[in-house]
């Protein structure tokens, strides 16, 4: 009995440092070596190597020579993801998603019939970095104005940072907003 005690505690010991210990080491190990960017959380480094953020996650951008991200049922914190719950018909969320509506035609100057649903209402984690195209394309005449900059280059910035679909037809094409906001800073200086 004793003998079977042993070989039993000793089991356990070497499977919680194999399962333990050298499974996540061997895991981890692999993801530097094969996904290096991925491994570190896809984070955006600015030309003097300072931390912007995550392209995977959406940041608060309320200054007016910025695209703004999608809403955010978590004010955009990463530590609490999540989105708000509200079923299409729940009043509370109407009321919102009319208050965002009504803040952007205010702001974009444009009827509510061409405001992107991803505009007014928050995505399922909170925290989606992307805009679709077109919620790109309706800011951008205010972000020329507020940068003093031609509306061509601010829709080419736009092109260029437009992701398409993956194999060409997984997904739809999408902007992430804070490398759209990174390159304007790039081609018009940034703004402080």
């Amino acid at each position: 009995m004793l003998t079977e005690l042993k070989r039993g505690l000793v089991f356990t010991v070497v499977m919680m440092a194999l399962m333990g210990g050298a499974y996540h080491g061997l895991v981890w190990a692999i993801g530097r070596a094969a996904f290096p960017v991925q491994a570190e959380g896809s984070l955006i480094r600015r030309a003097d190597g300072t931390i912007a953020g995550s392209r995977l996650v959406a940041q608060k951008f309320t200054r007016e020579e910025y695209f703004r991200s999608r809403p955010s049922a978590v004010d955009y914190n990463a530590a609490s993801t999540g989105g708000s719950n509200y079923g299409p018909s729940n009043p509370e969320h109407l009321k919102v998603v009319g208050e965002r509506l009504a803040e952007i035609e205010r702001l974009e100057g444009v009827p509510a019939g061409q405001v992107p649903s991803e505009m007014v209402t928050a995505s399922g984690s909170g925290l989606d970095p992307h805009i679709p195209p077109a919620a790109a394309e309706i800011q951008a005449p205010r972000v020329a104005r507020a940068r003093n900059a031609d509306i061509g280059r601010v829709r080419a910035l736009i092109e260029a940072h437009t992701e398409r679909p993956q194999l060409g037809f997984l997904g739809t094409p999408r902007v992430n907003v804070l490398e759209l906001n990174l390159a304007l800073d790039d081609a018009f200086g940034a703004k402080r």
